[in-house]
């Protein structure tokens, strides 16, 4: 299984603090966000890692070139932003027909690797995607989930008012080869994931719950949160 970290976002709600340092580099306790991301999948078994560069890219390489992990990180240019889907879909060759770890690397996440990839390969034969939820506090600025008797999602409600629940996507999916060979048959080269290919897979994804810790460091109040947070969560 290989992983793309989705790190091209302009962090626009965490200015001024990004406005020199790229968002997937923002310190969680003296070490940036995407090292958590990348010590997480290498002690989960995953050593082959794309990243994807937009904002201050040099910065990250930088990192990357100095990152002493025991994987493989290549690191891919997008001059003109992708959106999430797009990314995978350009990136296909990197994927070699194997199963995909796509993650919003702007979210701060601790769980077991090894379980998450297990759930997905033993999911029923209609399913195509595992899809990792967690139990948000702010379920208003949330994708809400809801699921069937067998744990099959069945319907999105996206940032609404009065969410039915706080179980919440977390933005970090296993996609088979199917999902992007499907991608690749709508023929757009910029295109999102949550909402023009997720839709097209319901009932067909399950889930897999990360009752660790999660949380999207999306605002400054989110990064305070996780200083305080983190610590206390990382031996469980």
């Amino acid at each position: 299984m290989r992983a793309l970290l989705l790190a091209a976002g302009l962090g626009t709600r965490l200015r001024p603090l990004t406005d020199m340092v790229p968002k997937c580099l923002v310190e969680i306790n003296g070490r940036p966000l995407i090292d958590h991301w990348i010590e997480l999948l290498s002690n989960g078994g995953i050593t082959d890692i794309l990243i994807n560069l937009h904002y201050l890219p040099e910065k990250v390489k930088a990192y990357v070139l100095a990152c002493t992990y025991p994987v493989h990180i290549t690191t891919v240019m997008e001059k003109q932003l992708l959106l999430t889907a797009g990314t995978v879909l350009k990136n296909q060759a990197f994927f070699k027909q194997d199963p995909v770890m796509l993650i919003h690397a702007d979210n701060l996440s601790l769980f077991d690797v090894r379980a998450f990839i297990d759930r997905f390969y033993k999911r029923a034969n209609d399913i195509d995607i595992t899809m990792m939820t967690f139990h948000t506090d702010v379920p208003q600025t949330c994708g809400i989930v809801e699921l069937d008797a067998q744990g099959a999602v069945i319907g999105f409600h996206e940032k609404v008012k009065n969410p039915p629940s706080n179980l919440a996507n977390a933005a970090v999916y296993i996609l088979a080869p199917s999902v992007i060979d499907f991608m690749a048959s709508l023929g757009k080269e910029v295109f999102d994931f949550s909402t023009e290919v997720l839709p097209h897979f319901m009932g067909r994804i399950n889930t897999f719950h990360n009752n660790v810790y999660h949380r999207d460091i999306g605002n400054q109040e989110s990064l305070m949160l996780a200083q305080t947070e983190y610590p206390a969560v990382q031996h469980v």
